[in-house]
């Protein structure tokens, strides 16, 4: 579910509520194996990438609903996402999540000090998505957006997603593969995923899309 990326910002954008931190951690918590915490999430990063240093930061409502409802009224985000309308459509997306089976965690990205894109981060075998494709026990599946024009078409989604599949093979010991699960259509964000190291595993019919099946396997994580 990953826009198309565009051309490199040139203004200094951060947002002073996600303050900047560039030390990359070389110990981190202990990685766990159960459930999907946000707290567990929240202590993954911030983690170095050549794009500078990222960190997931599950959701806050109260703080990130008009900005993730902002880029989810964004065109090219809303094509594949649906979320269109007022902060109510987006807040019912986050608090589903928030208050349901705690299987799938709301995250904001945020690059160098600034949030810029959506992500969730989602236990796949928990998830619906096994009813339409053999997900094995501890994958984990991956649902992101970039949210703004300015951060589009420069490489910026290959290198996070490759970033974030690192992360969750450093944290989640169980995992063997991470899934996503864009839209045919969204050829960008098939191209995104291949560059960072997934395949193309199959086509699935889900209930809202005919979708690409992408699997990054730990097996190959430091040859592809």
């Amino acid at each position: 579910m990953l826009p198309t990326e565009a051309r490199p910002r040139t203004a200094d954008t951060r947002d002073t509520r996600f303050p900047r931190d560039t030390r990359a951690r070389e110990t981190g918590p202990a990685p766990r194996t159960g459930p999907l915490p946000r707290d567990d999430v929240a202590d993954w990063g911030p983690t170095p990438t050549p794009a500078g240093p990222f960190h997931l930061l599950p959701v806050r409502v109260g703080r990130d609903l008009p900005l993730v409802s902002r880029w989810m009224n964004d065109p090219v985000v809303a094509e594949f996402w649906e979320l269109t309308g007022p902060p109510s459509v987006t807040e019912a997306h986050l608090r589903a999540q928030l208050t349901g089976s705690g299987h799938s965690v709301p995250c904001l990205g945020v690059l160098d000090g600034r949030p810029m894109s959506y992500w969730e981060i989602y236990r796949a075998d928990l998830d619906p998505l096994a009813r339409h494709c053999p997900a094995r026990p501890h994958d984990i599946g991956v649902h992101l957006l970039i949210g703004d024009d300015a951060d589009r078409g420069r490489g910026l989604g290959t290198t996070l997603i490759r970033a974030v599949a690192d992360l969750v093979w450093d944290r989640r010991p169980a995992c063997t593969r991470v899934l996503a699960e864009p839209d045919l259509r969204n050829t960008p964000s098939i191209a995104a995923f291949l560059g960072a190291g997934f395949r193309f595993a199959a086509e699935i019919d889900l209930p809202a899309k005919r979708a690409a099946l992408m699997v990054r396997d730990r097996s190959l994580r430091h040859l592809l």
